[in-house]
C-alpha cells in the first residue's frame, strides 16, 4: 500500500512525484538528501524580495524609499516651479511675485526677521535706531504672530555683537501700519521712548510718505483739513472703517459753505500734500501729516481727493469690501488682470523721518523704496524726483 505524502514550503504544496532523493557520503556515513526544485524556486524569490526590508518589519509592506529616490524627488520638486513658471504668462509672473512677495516675511522664524532687520539698518547712536521696515509684518502683535516687537530683543543682541551679558534693549516709538514699508524709530530705553513721544506731541518729529495713487489730485498741492471718524458700514458684509466728518457743507444755494456742529468723536486730522509726478492716470505723492489718525492719509486720498492710494483695498468703496477696482489703462502698465487684483500691495511708503531736537543736531533719515514700489512706479512710467540720489 502506497502512503501519499505532501511537502510544505513557504505556504505552498508539491506532490511526491516532484520531489528527487540522492544518496551522498559524509565523514564515513551515508545520508538521503530530497530536493524539491518548486520550492526551491519559492525560497529564493522569497529571499530576493525581503532585500532591503528592515528588521522586524511586514512582509507584506512595499519597501521603503532609498536615500537615493528621495534626493531625485526633492531635486524633481524644486525643479518643477522653475518649469511651470518659464510656462506663464507675463500676467501670471506678475500674480506669482506678488504672493511670493507678500509671503516671503510672514510667518518667519524670528531669527531669519531679525537678521533681515539687521541687514536694514538705517541710522543709530546711543539713544535711538532708525530701521526700514518690511511690507506685511505688523509692528505689535498680540496674536502670537512674529512682529517687529517680538524680535527686538534678537535684534539688540546682533546689534550689540551677541554679547552674552549685554544690557541693551530695543522698544518700538512710533508705530506704522502692517501694510506700510519705510522709516520706523526704535528707543534704546524707556526714557528715551518717553522723550520721543514728547517730541513728537510738539511736533517736532517730522514724517514724508510717498505713496502712488489712482488718480491725479487737483490741485497738485494743497493742505486737506477734515476731521476722520470710525463708522460701521451696514450690508450684507458689515464693518467697520473710518471717514470723514467734515466741519462745512454746501448751503442750500450752493454758492458757499457754512459749519455745522463737529462730531464729538471725530478726530482732528490735517495732511499736506505735493504731486511730485504722475502718468497713465496715476500719481506720485508726497504726503506729510499734521496729525496722527488711524488710516488717516488713505481715507484723505480716497474720500478728500478722490484719488485712492494703489493697492488700499479696503478704502477704494464705501459700502463694500472688495479689491480695488482699476482701469483698463492701469492693468495693461501694471501687466494685471482685475481677477488677479487682490495680490497687489498698498503703495505708502515711509520716506523720510526728522528728529529736531532743539539744542543737538537734527537726525534725517531718509529708506530706499521697496522693489515692488520701483518696479510699478516704472511700469506707470513715472520718474522719482531723487532717482539720481540712490
Amino acid at each position: 500500500m502506497s502512503r501519499l505524502c505532501f511537502f510544505t514550503h513557504a505556504g505552498c504544496c508539491v506532490s511526491p512525484s516532484s520531489v528527487t532523493m540522492s544518496w551522498r557520503r559524509t565523514a564515513g556515513l551515508w545520508s538521503r538528501t530530497y530536493r524539491c526544485p518548486e520550492a526551491t524556486r519559492s525560497f529564493r524569490r522569497d529571499q530576493s524580495s525581503s532585500v532591503g526590508r528592515a528588521p522586524g518589519t511586514d512582509t507584506d509592506d512595499k519597501p521603503g524609499l532609498r536615500a537615493i529616490d528621495l534626493a531625485r524627488k526633492i531635486q524633481q520638486e524644486r525643479a518643477k516651479p522653475r518649469v511651470e513658471e518659464s510656462q506663464m504668462s507675463p500676467q501670471q509672473k506678475r500674480v506669482t511675485e506678488l504672493k511670493r512677495f507678500s509671503l516671503q516675511l510672514q510667518n518667519v522664524h524670528p531669527n531669519v526677521l531679525a537678521k533681515h532687520l539687521h541687514r536694514s539698518v538705517l541710522y543709530q547712536d546711543k539713544h535711538v535706531v532708525v530701521i526700514n521696515k518690511p511690507y506685511g509684518v505688523p509692528v505689535r502683535d498680540d496674536t502670537g504672530v512674529t512682529s517687529i516687537a517680538s524680535v527686538l530683543p534678537v535684534l539688540s543682541k546682533m546689534m550689540d555683537g551677541m554679547k552674552l551679558k549685554s544690557d541693551s534693549q530695543l522698544l518700538p516709538c512710533l508705530h506704522l501700519e502692517k501694510d506700510v514699508t519705510g522709516t520706523l524709530l526704535l528707543a534704546r530705553n524707556e526714557a528715551v521712548v518717553e522723550q520721543m513721544l514728547v517730541l513728537n506731541r510738539r511736533k517736532q518729529v517730522q514724517k514724508n510718505y510717498w505713496v502712488i495713487t489712482v488718480g491725479v489730485p487737483v490741485p497738485s498741492e494743497g493742505l486737506i483739513d477734515i476731521p476722520v471718524i470710525e463708522r460701521e458700514i451696514t450690508g450684507p458684509q458689515p464693518h467697520y472703517k473710518m471717514a470723514l466728518s467734515p466741519l462745512y457743507k454746501m448751503n442750500e444755494v450752493g454758492d458757499g459753505v457754512t459749519k455745522i456742529r463737529s462730531h464729538r468723536q471725530a478726530q482732528p486730522a490735517v495732511t499736506k500734500y505735493r504731486v511730485l509726478d504722475s502718468s497713465s492716470g496715476c500719481s506720485l505723492v508726497e504726503l506729510h501729516p499734521l496729525t496722527e489718525v488711524k488710516h488717516q492719509l488713505r481715507v484723505h486720498m480716497a474720500y478728500a481727493l478722490g484719488c485712492p492710494i494703489l493697492g488700499d483695498h479696503k478704502y477704494s468703496h464705501w459700502s463694500k469690501l472688495a479689491p480695488q477696482r482699476l482701469p483698463e489703462r492701469v492693468l495693461r502698465k501694471l501687466g494685471l488682470e482685475q481677477s488677479k487684483i487682490r495680490h497687489l500691495p498698498l503703495h505708502v511708503h515711509a520716506r523720510q523721518l526728522t528728529l529736531q531736537e532743539g539744542s543737538q543736531s537734527d537726525i534725517n533719515v531718509s529708506s530706499h523704496l521697496p522693489k515692488y514700489f520701483t518696479q510699478n512706479l516704472n511700469r506707470l512710467q513715472m520718474t522719482r524726483p531723487d532717482k539720481n540720489n540712490e
